[in-house]
């Protein structure tokens, strides 16, 4: 039988042991370019789990473990493996719902209830990824009808390390790189975490510290005073934010709660789960507000702040503060405030972008809110949440520009309190030509197909370098070398970053090109750039048109858009 103490610790030994673990899974990397980061996304995915999880009494049950961990990792997931990782978590909690202890009959049904969950929400699911080590391992689980729970973990987790080294025998890409699946690597490392702690041992430690899950910050601007500190400071009248999770019991109800906190405060925040309500709000009497929505369910995670203590403390940090603030504009930091749905706004958009460049670029556009983010640094589901609360449009488009982005832009587009409509655009230079083909008078459904159809309309060739040595595809690779990607598949390799984008350039053209768009990265001077122009124009058939764009982006080179 497992209780929710070992439950709780073995979700935390799980989430530390992906963290040792994390640059071992990054490297697992089909194309040897530096954008591996999955190891890094379940990692930071686990780590929001393993931040509020350790927070639970010991006496606290199996169902409120699994309850509290997969809320914590819907809301912290990043990438597509981190969101597959938050969904198994979600399906595994929802079967354990209403349980004080578990037995292996229940984990064992709480795991297929998991792989069912990802599965489901994978529009496309692929064999020999992490969702075959998931579902071969729960499968095979089931089949056995272990009754010990140490034992049945340790065949799960031993059923999970041969389906991993499976994977390269289900996908010919992982074969020809000669690596296992990513994901299920890191999910294998998180099944072993928790294995520790199954067996009665104690929880894995991390090598190093986990890196800290930045949350969304709430904007405390437009706030007034309140009764109690009126005389302090003028401008805040809603002096205490207020901040709490609604655990649901019978009669909760979202938008009642939100009616009330918003006329009693101000900046409300209100994230409807299926088993929580994340509440924010500023107001001038929290005792009342708490006692509102504590008739909507049990209230944990209470905090309370001051603001004039808050402005006060701003006040006496002076030009420190303004240093810390620079320093998380140059770490890409955000800060989204929350918008209220404005009638006369009937569309916004967000889009997810790495460099100052990109982030300008797509604000001429017309975006209302850009994500730091890209590869190798995919925003989190809440990132993508906040940002699009800050939009005060009736419908927001979400522009991930990034295929490892969608997923978890879906997930923010669940928990948000307005219409989002998610195009699917897995390059930068799709989101620009998306954007470019909105049409304001236009009704939701007819933008939908119109953008994304421009967005297709898009190939994308990507200039970066080799991270490692490799031998793909027959081909050697050796680490510093410079790659040409067409459309995410490796196109050419050679040595010098300017021959190998117009040689690029020149082999994505077609007959019915007419279209151009050279963006060069933060390691290209705008001298290069200005060279690189000149011979791609020199390189590619006449009648094409090309224009150069600064987007200041990270790992890429030059971003190439053929239209």
């Amino acid at each position: 039988m497992m209780d929710g103490k070992t439950l709780r610790d073995a979700i935390v030994s799980g989430a530390n042991n992906i963290a040792r673990h994390r640059a071992q899974v990054d490297e697992l990397n089909v194309f040897p370019v530096p954008d591996g980061d999955t190891g890094t996304n379940m990692s930071m995915t686990m780590e929001a789990a393993r931040e509020e999880i350790a927070l639970l009494p010991d006496g606290c049950t199996v169902a409120e473990a699994a309850q509290t961990a997969a809320s914590a990792m819907l809301r912290g997931a990043r990438g597509n493996s981190g969101v597959i990782t938050s969904l198994l978590f979600r399906g595994f909690s929802k079967a354990l719902a209403e349980k004080k202890t578990a037995e292996a009959a229940d984990l064992v049904a709480a795991m297929q209830r998991g792989v069912d969950a990802a599965y489901k929400a994978v529009m496309k699911p692929t064999e020999g990824t992490m969702l075959t080590v998931a579902r071969v391992s729960a499968e095979q689980a089931a089949a056995d009808g272990e009754t010990d729970i140490r034992k049945m973990w340790a065949a799960l987790v031993a059923n999970a390390r041969t389906a991993l080294d499976e994977t390269p025998e289900q996908l010919e890409v992982l074969k020809k790189a000669g690596v296992v699946d990513a994901g299920g690597m890191g999910l294998c490392y998180i099944l072993e975490g928790m294995q520790a702690v199954v067996d009665g041992g104690a929880i894995v430690t991390p090598d190093e510290a986990p890196a800290p899950v930045k949350k969304v910050k709430l904007s405390t601007e437009n706030v007034g005073r309140g009764v109690f500190t009126q005389e302090l400071n003028p401008d805040i009248t809603n002096a205490y934010c207020t901040e709490f999770l609604v655990n649901k019991e019978n009669g909760a109800n979202a938008i009642k709660l939100r009616a009330f906190l918003e006329s009693h405060g101000d900046s409300v925040v209100i994230v409807d789960d299926d088993d929580i309500i994340k509440c924010h709000v500023h107001t001038a009497d929290p005792g009342l507000v708490l006692s509102n929505a504590i008739k909507h369910g049990y209230l944990t995670k209470l905090k309370i702040e001051n603001m004039h203590e808050q402005y006060v403390a701003r006040q006496a940090q002076g030009a420190g503060l303004e240093k810390q603030a620079l320093a998380e504009a140059a770490d890409g930091a955000e800060d989204f405030p929350y918008a209220a749905v404005d009638p006369n706004q009937p569309y916004g958009f967000v889009a997810v972008a790495a460099g100052a460049g990109l982030k300008e670029i797509f604000l001429d556009l017309g975006v209302d809110a850009v994500v730091q983010g890209g590869q190798t640094m995919n925003p989190s589901t809440d990132d993508i949440l906040g940002a699009i609360h800050s939009v005060p449009a009736g419908t927001v488009f979400v522009l991930p520009n990034n295929k490892n982005i969608i997923m978890a832009s879906e997930q923010a587009a669940k928990l948000a309190d307005r219409r989002v409509v998610v195009l699917p655009t897995r390059t930068v230079p799709q989101g620009m030509s998306a954007m470019l083909a909105f049409d304001a008078e236009g009704d939701v459904a007819g933008n939908t197909i119109e953008m994304n159809k421009m967005a297709d309309r898009v190939d994308t060739g990507l200039v970066t370098f080799a991270a490692r040595n490799s031998d793909f595809d027959g081909r050697k690779i050796r680490r510093g070398e410079i790659l040409g990607l067409a459309n995410g598949k490796l196109a050419l390799v050679g040595t010098d970053i300017t021959k190998t984008t117009y040689r690029l350039t020149r082999g994505m053209c077609k007959k019915t090109t007419s279209f151009v768009t050279l963006i060069y990265g933060a390691d290209v001077t705008e001298e290069e750039a200005a060279h690189t122009l000149e011979l791609v124009r020199a390189k590619i058939p006449d009648g094409i048109e090309v224009t150069l764009l600064n987007g200041g982006q990270p790992v890429y080179y030059y971003m190439v858009s053929v239209e």
